[in-house]
């Protein structure tokens, strides 16, 4: 009985630990909103006055409605593309496939008619008939893309029944991210997060599907989209092991930057790979980023036009603009992202990358993953 206590006390400890960390990471969220709050107030207030002093928009101005990760649609880019298409460009921005697909299906707000999403994602829309086929004679840029991004058959997701539906724009591998000075070493594999010696030091981005899937490559399942039962069950235990390391979850990669520098966190699963590694050294990081041997997963975010598109011609004026040399060369320059058009200097090893397809089964995973984070036990699964 005397053992049984310690037992219970020991996991109480732990949780309260888990939630405590928890609550200051949302704490220090806190003191940056609070101390970015004057700031936001006078970037608010000049806006306001701008609507005031600005020409009024006429009824039958064209609107362009974008839908977009972070970095993907910049100011500068969106005013260049107004001023030549005399069009207005309202853009939406998103942290998650979660939060895009909530934004697509949101009732009440006006429908997008551009949207840039993982060639997974892509997949799923274009089932759910959410996607029109684009005609690839208006967007001449795609013949300055590189040969492997121009043979859109070949990409899983991209076409449908002889059609095309999306347009290669960025990509990255989900690598691991490390602090040098704390981990001498590169670590070779994702399993170096559950390692002890890393408790409270480890950040996770906060995904059910992509979760999942760099678990089930770490414990070496071939099929890491398609996972049958046990092996679900199996990483959800994982998974709930992966909390005792956790600093916490995050979302944006601004976000992962300031928690990895004042926390001094020392490995991180990278989801936005080297855009946060661009981050991180900017901010005076000293990290590093592998592959691991079990392979990454990696992304391929694409530019795709809605059904719903109001003006289709606009909309494949945007995918056609965002393939110009000088915007595609910002996502390197800015975000330290790959673009479509050149060569990355720094070639990965693409025998050990594995692009992200559609999972088994969307909503079990973030049933599971809701469980998770929550706290619930791992007995319970």
């Amino acid at each position: 009985m005397h053992m049984m206590l310690m037992a219970d006390e020991k996991r109480l400890c732990k949780r309260f630990f888990h939630f405590r960390i928890a609550a200051c990471a949302r704490a220090h969220l806190l003191r940056r909103s609070v101390c970015a709050g004057f700031l936001t107030f006078l970037i608010a207030a000049v806006f306001c006055l701008s609507l005031f002093s600005a020409a009024p928009v006429k009824a039958d101005d064209k609107v362009l409605r974008v839908l977009a990760w972070p970095g993907y649609a910049d100011a500068d880019v969106v005013n260049h593309f107004e001023a030549r298409y005399k069009a207005r460009v309202e853009v939406t921005l998103v942290d998650s496939d979660e939060a895009l697909w909530a934004q697509m299906h949101a009732k009440g707000t006006p429908p997008f008619d551009v949207l840039a999403a993982n060639t997974a994602e892509i997949q799923r829309y274009t089932e759910a008939n959410l996607l029109a086929p684009l005609d690839l004679a208006r967007l001449p840029n795609t013949r300055k893309q590189l040969p492997r991004f121009q043979a859109l058959a070949s990409i899983g997701g991209l076409t449908s029944g002889g059609k095309a539906y999306a347009i290669p724009f960025t990509y990255s591998s989900m690598g691991l991210i490390y602090d040098r000075k704390q981990v001498a070493v590169a670590p070779r594999t994702m399993r170096e997060l559950w390692n002890p010696r890393y408790r409270g030091k480890v950040l996770d981005f906060n995904s059910a599907q992509h979760n999942f899937s760099f678990t089930a490559l770490a414990l070496g399942y071939p099929h890491p989209f398609q996972l049958d039962p046990t092996e679900m069950r199996t990483i959800a235990h994982k998974l709930v092991d992966l909390r005792r390391n956790l600093l916490t979850y995050y979302t944006l990669p601004e976000e992962a930057t300031a928690f990895f520098i004042q926390h001094k966190v020392a490995l991180m699963f990278g989801n936005y790979g080297t855009q946060q590694v661009e981050l991180l050294r900017r901010a005076g990081a000293d990290v590093g980023y592998v592959i691991p041997d079990e392979g990454a997963l990696a992304w391929l975010d694409c530019w795709s036009m809605t059904r719903a598109a109001a003006d289709p011609p606009l909309a494949l004026a945007w995918i056609n603009y965002m393939l110009e040399p000088d915007v595609s060369a910002l996502l390197t320059q800015r975000q330290g992202l790959a673009n479509t058009l050149t060569a990355p200097v720094e070639s990965s090893d693409s025998a050990r990358i594995v692009w992200i397809g559609p999972v088994e089964n969307i909503q079990r995973r973030e049933d599971l993953w809701a469980r998770i984070v929550s706290g619930d036990r791992s007995e319970r699964f």
